[in-house]
């Protein structure tokens, strides 16, 4: 998608983005607007262990993600 890859650049991200076209995993994270027709854009972060570590609406600092990041490894 087009504004996936605007904002993939935008933001300098070094992974990819995934479409969720039927909004199934945005409902299973709570991610989706409030008029359910728009996705909310979210960072999580989830650990080997597939436990949600970290989620934000938007665009966090790099200090907040860098934060959690860093305490996973410990």
């Amino acid at each position: 998608m087009k504004s996936h890859q605007n904002y993939k650049t935008k933001f300098d991200l070094p992974f990819p983005l995934l479409s969720d076209a039927d909004r199934s995993v945005s409902n299973a994270y709570d991610a989706v607007k409030p008029n359910g027709k728009s996705i909310q854009r979210s960072v999580l972060i989830i650990d080997r262990d597939g436990v949600i570590r970290y989620l934000k609406s938007g665009m966090p600092k790099d200090s907040e993600l860098l934060e959690v990041l860093n305490s996973l490894d410990s």
